[in-house]
């Protein structure tokens, strides 16, 4: 076999032989280069598929569609949050987080189909970074979230719902609720990738229900039995919720526990502490499927 031909003629010529390529090639700058190249290829990919599969879409934006008109529509009537609370005002921001907190069951459905079909095989076979797989579905998730938050953000307008902080605090809240996203995806790829098939997949909504559910996002915990809304105070998704209405100036109906106190520290502190735990759990989980 003939060695081959130098990249470029001059003193800087390089070629196989030469110690510098290896060292780039294994260095730790090259490294996290093509990692993030490889994170790309897969974002595009799930994005490519997204737009092929008209269903899913209808279906992601039909959830928010439906949600409003239940709960602002038919069980809004019947609520009563605070004296003089417009419930509208009070639940969107809770739809907001609630549509955030579910989303978690598509990235895991998503990675145990991949897993069934061999396509993580297929991934695992070839040269690529290991976290690429993980980290595309996770970049690939918040780009989808950040769809469906448009829409429901447009259903929101449509119905009468209106921020009333400032620019700055109305972008913040938007940001706390990507960053919720963030940190869920990483839940919903280690359950993807932990459950054995689609069926058992299924299941993982005995999960999703009451973490969405048992929350601020509907009522107040402080109307709750005090065994239930002491749950409902700890729970990342009322932080995000009571944190967002209070950035977009709304009814704000927070007890006098810490928790609610600080609803936008909470909102901050419990993504950081799930994307901690859970995305090297996903990550060793991916790089130990075949074992």
């Amino acid at each position: 076999m003939t060695s081959p031909a130098p990249l470029a003629a001059g003193p800087d010529t390089l070629t196989l032989s030469d110690p510098e390529p290896k060292d780039l090639a294994t260095g730790p700058e090259r490294r996290a280069y093509w990692a993030v190249v490889d994170c790309w290829t897969i974002v595009r990919r799930e994005l490519t598929h997204l737009v092929k599969q008209p269903a899913n879409i209808a279906w992601q934006l039909g959830f928010p569609v439906v949600s409003v008109l239940l709960f602002v529509y038919v069980f809004g009537s019947a609520m009563q949050v605070g004296p003089g609370v417009d419930y509208k005002d009070y639940a969107m921001p809770g739809m907001f987080a609630m549509t955030i907190a579910f989303s978690f069951m598509n990235t895991a459905v998503l990675m145990v189909v991949g897993k069934e079909k061999g396509v993580m095989d297929r991934f695992r076979s070839m040269p690529m970074a290991p976290s690429a797989v993980v980290s595309g579905r996770g970049v690939a998730d918040v780009i989808g979230a950040v769809m469906d938050l448009a829409v429901l953000v447009v259903i929101a307008y449509c119905v009468g719902w209106r921020p009333h902080g400032s620019m700055l605090a109305t972008l913040g809240a938007f940001g706390l609720l990507m960053l919720l996203r963030f940190a869920l995806t990483w839940i919903g790829v280690f359950l993807g990738l932990l459950v054995p098939n689609q069926e058992a997949a299924g299941g993982l909504f005995a999960v999703a229900f009451p973490f969405g559910m048992i929350s601020s996002v509907f009522t107040p915990p402080s109307m709750m039995p005090d065994w239930l809304g002491a749950i409902a105070m700890w729970n990342p998704v009322s932080s995000t919720a009571n944190a967002i209405r209070e950035l977009f100036a709304g009814p704000v109906t927070t007890g006098d526990s810490w928790v609610e106190q600080h609803a936008v520290l909470m909102a901050i502190l419990w993504p950081l502490a799930l994307t901690a735990v859970f995305l090297p759990l996903a990550v060793r989980r991916y790089q130990r499927l075949s074992h």
